[in-house]
């Protein structure tokens, strides 16, 4: 995979997480795989509304699936999401999510 492709998605992993971050949540669902939405929030720690600050802290390749990782703050904590995206009719789509660890406990 050549930078340019890991450019591209990074656009795309950057815009889909200042949604999240602006609270438009609509169009950050809108940027899922639909099939896995009855299910993708399950025991999955994620913002329900406008956050403090997003930091992204990871964006990869990992084979055929593209990962970005982003500790959003909230008032009261801080949320270390990983989306796992894949490719949808030429669409990256976010279609698995998973918390992760706070280096130094999230605070």
């Amino acid at each position: 995979m050549g930078d340019a492709e890991l450019d591209e998605f990074r656009r795309i992993y950057e815009r889909h997480v200042d949604h999240v971050r602006t609270g438009d949540m609509k169009a950050a669902i809108a940027e899922m795989v639909a099939a896995n939405l009855p299910t993708v929030f399950d025991g999955v720690d994620v913002p329900r509304e406008a956050v403090d600050s997003a930091t992204i802290v990871g964006i990869r390749a990992d084979g055929d699936l593209r990962i970005g990782e982003t500790v959003y703050r909230l008032g009261d904590r801080s949320i270390g999401l990983r989306s796992i995206w894949e490719l949808h009719d030429g669409q990256w789509l976010a279609a698995r999510l998973e918390n992760f660890d706070l280096p130094g406990g999230g605070e």
